[in-house]
């Protein structure tokens, strides 16, 4: 059960392995800092405690936010997710890839906002379900440690467990076109695109 009226505590989720950036693309330029920056600076807007979500191997000590490993090393984004869940400590976790730029601080405060009788709300676009970039109770650890021991890694992996709020598209519409607010930088050429 989440702590009533918690603030959310932000979690960045840099733990993948940039093959087809060539680089760690957390530490790409983006403005006057890095991409890793830019995503911490947009979940402080919205929350009090920020940290970054570094996979299995410690990085980027010295960012100005605490770092984790994963609690379940191997576990992929869900394993992410959990450890975000289980350090939040009782207050809702909310999450934003490193490498999705462009999603607007107020639509993350959306989410928060709809949390209350739900144990997690997730946007969803014309892709599908976003759930790297959601917002998740406490009450959602025990259905992914679940997911995870059963060898299903996926980040949606849990839903049928949990009370899932969908953020759907004419919710996000409000802050422009859904496909582009919830673009990846996988690639230099993606970054360059978002970059002009």
């Amino acid at each position: 059960m989440s702590v009533s009226g918690a603030k959310p505590v932000g979690f960045v989720l840099a733990g993948g392995a940039s093959r087809r950036f060539g680089r760690d693309k957390a530490l790409a330029p983006w403005g006057r800092g890095t991409l890793l920056e830019h995503a911490l600076g947009r979940l402080r807007a919205v929350c009090e405690r920020v940290e970054v979500l570094c996979g299995s191997d410690p990085r980027y000590e010295g960012c100005g936010a605490r770092t984790r490993t994963d609690v379940v090393a191997g576990a992929g984004p869900l394993g992410g997710l959990l450890t975000g869940v289980d350090a939040a400590a009782g207050a809702p976790a909310l999450f934003l890839p490193v490498d999705m730029p462009l999603l607007p601080v107020g639509l993350m405060g959306a989410l928060v906002a709809r949390l209350p009788g739900h144990d997690a709300v997730v946007p969803v676009t014309a892709r599908g379900p976003e759930p790297v970039c959601g917002l998740y109770a406490y009450s959602c650890a025990a259905a992914m440690r679940e997911a995870i021991g059963q060898g299903r890694l996926h980040a949606t992996a849990f839903w049928d467990r949990v009370r899932v709020r969908t953020f759907g598209l004419d919710e996000i519409q409000r802050w422009g076109d859904a496909l582009a607010l919830f673009a990846n930088v996988n690639t230099p050429a993606d970054l360059d695109v978002l970059l002009t």
